[in-house]
């Protein structure tokens, strides 16, 4: 029945969606324009802010790379390889593995969204290889479990506002988990996505004729076919003892941080992920190989990153985020702020895809208001945390790490996540503003 929407949607994103990198580029343009005639900022001081923001994420974009190179190589060790395709044998049909990426991608990132994007990606290409489904479609359901990950354990804004002298603890004091993750309405949430997100990816099943498939033989993994020179190097190379060493290390580190109570980071992750890529490769070389195919997919995240921290920094500074938030909050009740708050944080992703950059930029118009109009504060919050969450599905920002590792173009699949953003975001209005 969704097709009906999908199939137009697909092809507008296919003709005018431009590539990610062009994609940046005219957003920069969008937020300096904006800030020089709604802001006033005078055209060099706007130069000045995106030159100086520029390189505000290099840490956060090496995380982001590694999210991709560090889950590529996990996944690609022989007993990762054999257990997904092992789940993916569940799927006799085009439907069900639609339905099955989707759960997992829903549930890995409800967990945490750094292991959902990659747990479903290569989940993705795991379920190409043995089954004929739309390969668009396949990992478009993969990206789409995405949406749920701020009303879930890694969720920014909810951990923040719950650890002692977070910025805003002044104004609004701590508030924990149980009155945001674990609220009544979240969680109804969350079980509303969690049922929807599935069935709306199958709905979107194109006919035969409609589908774009792949070829299995193109995800199969490349095989060392270099020759044993039995050279000293060549052994080093080979040999299990640097990785065992090595992966013993890290896998003590992670027992140690778990055992003292260290929770789940992006840096945690990604340590994960390579202790375990270390170690289940076995070698050196297994472990090469592996990583040089993994960093195929990351041009994207190297070039675009950059733009992003400078349209952040012309955003925030300039005051239009701001301005945003207050414009479409303004003239709104006690009941209706959590879906203004929802709708405000949505456009605001689109310039600040960051969840804990968002919330520093809105959460002082925000919170302000819910207290004079007497709304929860915990629940305006999470209006925040899931307006960023939910312009997700048309934001190529988060979605680079999951099309390097499938290898497709944002193109490919924003025409089926645009459904997502229409059917999700009415969901997520109705949870918040009515439960």
């Amino acid at each position: 029945m969704l097709t009906v929407i999908s199939r137009p949607l697909v092809r507008i994103m296919d003709r005018y969606l431009p590539d990610p990198f062009v994609f940046v580029v005219v957003l920069t343009l969008v937020a300096a324009l904006a800030a020089l005639l709604f802001e006033g900022t005078p055209p060099l001081e706007v130069v000045a802010i995106w030159g100086d923001g520029f390189w505000s994420l290099l840490s956060f974009s090496m995380q982001m790379l590694l999210v991709l190179v560090t889950g590529y190589m996990m996944a690609s060790t022989p007993i990762v390889r054999r257990g997904l395709a092992a789940l993916a044998g569940l799927a006799s049909s085009a439907g069900g593995a639609i339905l099955l990426v989707s759960v997992v991608s829903v549930f890995a990132s409800w967990i945490n969204w750094g292991f959902g994007l990659v747990v479903g990606a290569l989940f993705a290409k795991e379920l190409a290889r043995v089954v004929r489904v739309d390969y668009r479609l396949l990992v478009a359901s993969a990206y789409s479990g995405f949406i749920v990950w701020h009303g879930g354990l890694a969720g920014s804004i909810p951990l923040s506002i719950a650890t002692e002298g977070h910025p805003f603890a002044d104004a609004i004091g701590v508030i924990p988990t149980s009155e945001t993750i674990f609220s009544f309405y979240n969680l109804a949430i969350v079980i509303a996505l969690f049922i929807a997100v599935p069935l709306i990816n199958r709905a979107m099943l194109p006919k035969e004729e409609d589908s774009v498939f792949i070829d299995p033989e193109l995800l199969k993994q490349s095989e060392d076919d270099r020759p044993r020179t039995g050279t000293p190097a060549d052994w080093i190379e080979t040999t299990p003892v640097l990785s065992m060493f090595v992966g013993a290390m890290g896998a003590a580190w992670l027992i140690q941080h778990f055992a003292t109570g260290g929770g789940l980071s992006l840096n945690t992750i990604n340590f994960l992920f390579l202790t375990l890529a270390i170690l289940l490769h076995g070698t050196p070389r297994n472990l090469l190989m592996s990583l040089s195919e993994a960093v195929k997919g990351g041009a994207g995240i190297v070039i675009q990153f950059p733009f992003y921290a400078g349209i952040m920094a012309i955003m925030v500074d300039s005051g239009l985020a701001a301005s945003i938030s207050e414009g479409l909050t303004g003239f709104a009740t006690a009941t209706t702020l959590p879906f203004w708050t929802f709708l405000s944080a949505g456009v605001v992703n689109f310039f600040v895809p960051s969840g804990g950059g968002q919330w520093a930029v809105q959460a002082p118009v925000i919170m302000p208001a819910a207290e004079a109009l007497g709304l929860d504060q915990a629940r305006a919050a999470m209006a925040v945390a899931w307006g960023d969450a939910w312009t997700n599905m048309v934001q190529p920002f988060w979605a680079l790490p999951i099309l390097g590792i499938a290898g497709l173009r944002a193109k490919d699949i924003m025409g089926f996540c645009t459904v997502h953003l229409i059917l999700s975001g009415a969901i997520i209005a109705v949870g918040l503003t009515i439960l």
